[in-house]
């Protein structure tokens, strides 16, 4: 939850997105409101005890995130991701690019 604002700065497109979806350890009412102030919708399902924020029509985009999950699960079969052995950030993020490419490769 501490890094949502530092990622948003670092985003490679131009716009900020319309809603964020983040699972149970994004439910904050300070992080809605520090959210709501950029224009952005943060969808999480609330956690157990907290008083419900959120409608159900919200949280159904929620249930879409399971192909994120997916994604960086594959990701996790690539050891050079999963341990991280490049010295330099250019370097690693050259392996993720291929690891993608392969991914998406697999699934033509």
């Amino acid at each position: 939850m501490t890094l949502v604002e530092q990622t948003l700065r670092c985003r490679f497109t131009t716009a900020l997105p319309e809603r964020l979806i983040g699972d149970k350890a994004y439910d904050s009412n300070g992080l809605d409101a520090r959210m709501a102030l950029r224009g952005v919708r943060m969808i999480s399902p609330n956690r157990t005890g907290t008083r419900r924020t959120q409608d159900g029509r919200e949280l159904r985009r929620y249930k879409r995130r399971w192909k994120i999950e997916r994604t960086f699960a594959w990701l996790s079969f690539k050891r050079r991701l999963v341990t991280r052995y490049e010295r330099y950030i250019t370097n690693f993020e050259a392996f993720l690019h291929c690891a993608c490419f392969f991914l998406l490769f697999k699934l033509l």
